[in-house]
């Protein structure tokens, strides 16, 4: 069964948006690790008070592959780099 990841990060307010746009891309970049069948990221575009800045979401073939992501050595400091910047990480897995 395929795992969707979502994940929604909400920047401190002093961020600016050359760190975000940085961000986003270390991001993009990861969507060929091993197991990602999909994966798509993108900066809020409602900008209402409850919403996060940026969203990301993956398509992992297994549940197997979502695990192996979380430990990948090039996904390790894209996660290091967005807790840097956010004052908030949201994230739910679920089966598709």
């Amino acid at each position: 069964m395929r795992i969707l990841h979502l994940v929604s990060f909400k920047y401190k307010a002093d961020v600016d948006p050359a760190a975000r746009a940085e961000h986003r891309q270390r991001l993009a970049a990861l969507h060929d690790i091993d197991g990602i069948a999909e994966l798509k990221v993108g900066s809020d575009v409602v900008r209402a008070p409850r919403s996060y800045d940026t969203g990301l979401a993956i398509t992992f073939r297994d549940r197997a592959a979502l695990d192996a992501y979380q430990q990948n050595p090039r996904h390790v400091p894209v996660a290091q780099f967005g807790a840097s910047l956010c004052e908030h990480i949201v994230a739910v897995d679920v089966e598709i």
